[in-house]
């Protein structure tokens, strides 16, 4: 079924000892505001999430391949799109006719029907063997957590080596030395966007709506590994609007998700040292707020 409503969302999640996303450009530290000290997880990084668990789920058959993934080389996935058209003999050569027109529509359209990420999130395609662009229905803002967090710094070792040469020098007490960045405790909120208007476009439905819904609440339980420690999405709430163009400013919408710290918790350590107050009362006519996780 396709898409009739303007849909906004509330997501909220946590970290616990673990590096929810760590940044490249300062040796892998949890990405934080210099400003106000607070933690932030970028977009990307839950999208990459929402296509991790999809992948899994679906075993990475159409209509639920992912197009951006690890080792992907997108041009050879552009390459299926105008086989899949029956337009191969376009991929020979420099052809004028794929740089535009109908067959670049065509095999935009064949990539929005057999990959989720493209559908959902949108994607660029045009370099190299060009697809077209996508503009997804969904997006997601950056993370950021309710209180500023601490990045703790911690030695690690390793008992093992690599070669001979290292076996050599290492011995005794000496071990090959090395950093683990964690945050003890940080509760993360980010909000989120569904248009109708660009699901249309896209093909992206209701079935992928309700995957989306699913994929948010258990991204988490299936992205485990010893740097991010314990995570968890801790709540999801979702604004539905009857018209597609929106019955109120999503703005409003989200003020009504409030986690605050619980009276006499000066450092959080724990979810249960928040409370998450949701006001439900007045809500804009024509607006309805499901709980998918709370």
């Amino acid at each position: 079924m396709v898409l009739n409503n303007r849909y906004d969302f509330v997501l909220l999640f946590d970290v616990k000892d673990g590096n929810p996303n760590g940044d490249p450009d300062a040796g892998n530290l949890p990405r934080v505001d210099a400003e106000t000290g607070r933690g932030l997880v970028t977009d990307v990084s839950l999208k990459r999430k929402v296509r991790n668990f999809i992948g899994t789920v679906k075993n990475e058959e159409p209509p639920f391949e992912i197009y951006i993934k690890e080792k992907a080389i997108l041009n050879n996935q552009n390459k299926r799109a105008y086989i899949g058209i029956g337009k191969a003999e376009l991929l020979e050569g420099n052809d004028k006719k794929r740089k535009g027109g109908d067959a670049v529509d065509e095999a935009r359209q064949w990539m929005c029907r057999n990959y989720y990420d493209v559908r959902t999130f949108g994607a660029v395609m045009s370099m190299g063997i060009n697809c077209g662009q996508v503009r997804g229905p969904v997006q997601l803002t950056f993370a950021r957590s309710i209180d500023p967090i601490v990045a703790q710094e911690h030695s690690i070792t390793r008992m093992a080596v690599a070669t001979e040469a290292e076996a050599e020098k290492q011995s005794g007490d000496n071990r090959t030395m090395g950093r683990k960045f964690t945050v003890p405790y940080g509760l993360y909120v980010a909000h989120g966007f569904v248009s109708s208007f660009l699901a249309k476009q896209t093909g992206f439905d209701e079935t992928d709506l309700e995957l989306l819904w699913q994929s948010l609440a258990n991204m988490f339980e299936h992205d485990r590994s010893a740097a991010r420690g314990e995570m968890a999405t801790r709540g999801l709430y979702v604004f539905k609007h009857d018209s597609e163009l929106g019955n109120a400013p999503a703005y409003s919408l989200f003020e009504r998700i409030q986690p605050k710290l619980r009276d006499g918790i000066a450092i959080p350590r724990n979810f249960s040292d928040y409370h998450v107050a949701v006001d439900q009362s007045n809500l804009p006519s024509g607006v309805q707020l499901l709980q998918l996780v709370s």
